[in-house]
């Protein structure tokens, strides 16, 4: 059985429709469609029921979920296990979104190199959708993002709690989005915060999905925009930004996502350690799940 027909029956699994995997793999409906039937052919059942609603898995499906899963991610340990570089007697993927990796992200990795110098790192940026099918795949080992899924053989765990806080370059900024307001999508929790804060605002000219990216527009042109406290307070202290005091406030959690089964050894390794760094002075520890 290739392993390609049992990633696309994975990906249909966390997006839930044919037509979400098809965008998500960059392929045609048609083509997934055929990669389902030349795997129910093989396996001799039928494995998805599909409606209006999308596509929900029949029993037969919900059987060779836990196969496919190992599958996957037996292909994976042997790729990353035959691929660790000479002189180290490990490998990690760590995937998180960019604006964690600001700070926070950065401050583990020498921590890790340093209590553990024999394990090899791959550091990845991606948004939710891709870091929990990495995950789910196995391509990654640890996912550090806003918004998880839980699905089933992934630990979900509370991280740390952003503040998001607005700035501008504008000592004179108003509480409310003006017209060099940068909006930056933080993820649905954010944008329920946003709206009930802010319920008259329509859109803004500029918007990103990248903090970095509106972080540096409003830096060189002007402006104002929401981002974590940790990121800004150096630009605050510096004078290059400014503290809209009389805005509100966001919360963020970031949450850390593992498999619950690894034969990686120096897993809980890793995760001791971001933990660790998250329960520094910079950030706000959430307990994690035992």
């Amino acid at each position: 059985m290739e392993t390609e027909l049992a990633r696309t029956f994975l990906t249909i699994l966390a997006t839930g429709s044919f037509i979400n995997a098809a965008e998500r793999l960059h392929v045609t409906q048609s083509t997934i469609s055929a990669r389902i039937h030349s795997l129910e052919e093989q396996l001799g059942c039928t494995l998805f029921i599909r409606n209006k609603a999308g596509t929900t898995l029949t029993p037969a499906g919900a059987q060779f979920q836990k196969h496919a899963s190992t599958l996957v991610r037996t292909v994976e340990q042997a790729r990353q296990d035959v691929g660790i570089p000479d002189g180290f007697e490990g490998a990690i993927t760590i995937g998180g979104r960019l604006g964690l990796w600001d700070q926070f992200l950065l401050d583990w990795l020498p921590h890790m190199q340093q209590l553990a110098p024999e394990i090899s790192i791959r550091a990845e940026i991606g948004f939710e959708p891709d870091l929990m099918q990495g995950l789910i795949e196995a391509r990654l080992d640890i996912g550090v993002m806003f918004t998880p899924h839980n699905r089933p053989g992934l630990i979900v765990d509370p991280l740390i709690e952003d503040r998001l806080i607005l700035v501008s370059t504008n000592p004179d900024t108003r509480p409310e989005p003006d017209t060099q307001y940068v909006y930056i999508d933080w993820g649905p929790e954010f944008y329920v915060q946003h709206s009930a804060s802010f319920p008259d605002f329509t859109g803004a000219a500029i918007s990103t999905n990248v903090g970095w990216l509106g972080l540096t527009q409003i830096l060189k042109n002007g402006g104002s925009g929401y981002f974590p406290e940790r990121l800004v307070r150096p630009m605050i202290k510096d004078g290059r930004m400014t503290q809209v005091t009389a805005a509100p406030a966001f919360s963020l959690t970031a949450f850390i996502v593992y498999p619950s089964r690894s034969e990686k050894a120096y897993l809980s390794t890793a995760l001791d350690i971001i933990r660790n760094v998250a329960a520094e002075d910079n950030y706000t520890l959430r307990p994690h799940s035992i």
